[in-house]
């Protein structure tokens, strides 16, 4: 069993910046995919940033691609999604995911999910 906390949220100025944090525990996590998802009012859950297990490859949306990166700090079971120059169309619930042993950016392929936080960008 995995559990995944996110952390970080919050209100924000358009053109800021926010660091997201998700906490795992209950497993290895170094070799798991971890990926950020988000979800606005109204619209479905859409893909944000995932990384590869032992983090040799990432991928990004289109739409916060140089904007957003995603890391991860092994020893403290942790990922990250740094968001800088936030839009307002940026605003929505991120919530982070597990794929076991594996890559994915497909929302149907995630092992678990965490339950989210808040971000919201203002004009």
């Amino acid at each position: 069993q995995v559990q995944l906390v996110e952390s970080g949220g919050g209100l924000v100025q358009a053109g800021g910046s926010l660091r997201l944090s998700c906490a795992a525990s209950g497993r290895t996590f170094s070799s798991d995919g971890m990926a950020w998802f988000r979800q606005a009012p109204g619209k479905e859950r859409e893909f944000v940033a995932a990384t590869s297990p032992w983090d040799t490859i990432t991928r990004y949306a289109d739409s916060v691609k140089g904007r957003f990166t995603i890391s991860r700090e092994a020893a403290k079971k942790t990922i990250y999604l740094q968001m800088n120059s936030l839009k307002p169309e940026d605003t929505a619930v991120y919530v982070c995911a597990v794929t076991i042993g594996r890559l994915s950016t497909s929302k149907g392929a995630m092992d678990y999910w965490g339950k989210g936080t808040l971000v919201t960008v203002s004009s």
